[in-house]
């Protein structure tokens, strides 16, 4: 399958599956308070085929039936479903029993939350799934960080920062794991940040200036944990198959020093043709093996493909479901994060990601299996209910659900007029954030983002 027509596909899939699970909620809590449902779509654009009142029919459903129509459309992106009364502002119109209007506020209610509802329940399912499975995470990531290496000429470097320091707190948030520091530093490009250590016991703060990634505006420092190099390919008739190393093999040390993920490939580099003696972990039994590296060029190889040392991590039944409501609750805070941050000024607009990116993440995690991209559909299922019950924008659910607490504050109904140019409001605003996403997925794939078309 081409990388092109992969990544439809996969996007495809994923979106499909999502918004399903999304509209199938409201689908499924109008019918229970007796809402006319005149359309499930699946996929959007012309009608194809479809079945009302139990009769099947091709092309334009024929008229007078009064059931729902699930119908399959043109582009199988997308799911919707159209109810009764839903978007319908005239003032004094008549309402009829089966109308969205003539259901009580309560209800109103359930019908709109139940959709972010659905993707909150099936994040957990997926993650319990996922956790029960088994899934491969880099090892460090949990652990609490200490610094194992600084770049060269980086942030970190010029704030002082060491090897061995163990960061306590960023920007006064405080950090227990590495994941905690990468999402405070990612989030925060070409700022200046207060970094709280313990540095052998004494607390100490610096000044960091991040850096950033030109392409993503995703931040950086240039610290990171102690990464042990592990092998993930042996490549036929090379320096490390002949040495014996096999995939899976953690290297630990290069002639009796400790060797990192970063230095790893320099070591190896800088020393062709001169023996070096690995120090390897196999399954927690440490073997010394000795390895010359292949001269290519003024270079060293070995025929590996390195990987940052992971693990394993599988869970039992009980703490599969533990596992997701924490990763779910985790991610989910994230995502209010940063929402909030977008408002405030500390996230940057360009780190969003359009339906671009979301294809081309799509198609890398269909790539690697079934368990990554279930993770992948997990956190963007996640994402559309988080979003929708809390973002802003007037035709997501939430300021829908805001709207009925009004009324039921204030005990009367917002009038139509005011709900038209809500509406009305939302879709602008709804159609300028699809435009700047689009428009950020296709600058991101430049060799310097932003800058290369607003170099100011």
């Amino acid at each position: 399958m081409s990388s092109i027509l992969g990544t439809i596909v996969a996007f495809a899939i994923v979106f499909f599956i999502v918004t399903f699970v999304h509209e199938f909620g409201h689908f499924i809590m109008a019918k229970r308070f007796g809402v006319r449902v005149k359309a499930f779509s699946f996929g959007i654009g012309p009608r194809i085929f479809g079945v009302r009142d139990r009769r099947f029919s091709v092309g334009q459903a024929p008229a007078g039936g009064t059931g729902t129509d699930y119908k399959v459309c043109l582009l199988p992106v997308i799911c919707y479903v159209q109810m009764e009364g839903e978007g319908v502002f005239e003032k004094g119109r008549p309402i009829p029993p089966d109308d969205m209007m003539a259901k009580t506020r309560g209800q109103r209610f359930l019908i709109m939350v139940m959709g972010s509802a659905m993707n909150l329940f099936l994040a957990v399912v997926l993650m319990s799934v996922v956790s029960g499975l088994g899934t491969r995470a880099v090892k460090y990531i949990d652990d609490p960080p200490v610094i194992g290496w600084i770049d060269a000429g980086s942030p970190a470097e010029t704030a002082g920062l060491r090897p061995d320091d163990l960061i306590v707190r960023v920007a006064g948030r405080e950090v227990g794991t590495w994941k905690d520091v990468q999402v405070a530093v990612g989030l925060a490009p070409d700022r200046a940040l207060e970094v709280e250590i313990d540095r052998g016991g004494e607390r100490l703060t610096v000044d960091l200036k991040t850096g950033s990634d030109k392409r993503t505006d995703i931040g950086y420092a240039g610290f990171n944990a102690r990464i042990f190099t592990q092998v993930r390919v042996v490549q036929s008739h090379m320096p490390a198959e002949k040495a014996g190393l096999k995939p899976g093999d953690v290297v630990r040390a290069i002639d009796g020093k400790p060797v990192y993920f970063a230095g790893f490939l320099d070591i190896v580099r800088a020393n062709p043709e001169k023996e070096l003696l690995f120090t390897v972990d196999r399954g927690g039994r440490l073997l010394d093996l000795p390895v010359t590296p292949k001269r290519e060029g003024a270079i060293g190889r070995i025929g590996i493909q390195q990987d940052a040392e992971s693990v394993i991590k599988k869970y039992g039944f009980v703490a599969a479901i533990g596992n997701s409501l924490r990763e779910n609750s985790y991610n989910a805070l994230l995502i209010v994060r940063i929402i909030k941050g977008l408002f405030t000024g500390e996230t940057p607009a360009s780190q969003l990601g359009g339906p671009l990116a979301i294809a081309d993440a799509s198609y890398a995690f269909f790539r690697e299996g079934w368990v990554s991209l279930l993770t992948w559909i997990a956190f963007l299922s996640l994402q559309l209910g988080v979003i929708n019950l809390i973002f802003p924008i007037p035709i997501v659910d939430g300021p829908q659900i805001v709207i009925l607490a009004l009324e039921a504050l204030f005990r009367r109904d917002v009038s139509p007029k005011f709900r038209l140019a809500y509406t009305y409001v939302g879709w602008v605003l709804m159609m300028a954030l699809t435009a700047f996403v689009i428009l950020n997925d296709i600058v991101k794939k430049l060799p310097n983002g932003w800058a290369s078309i607003w170099p100011f």
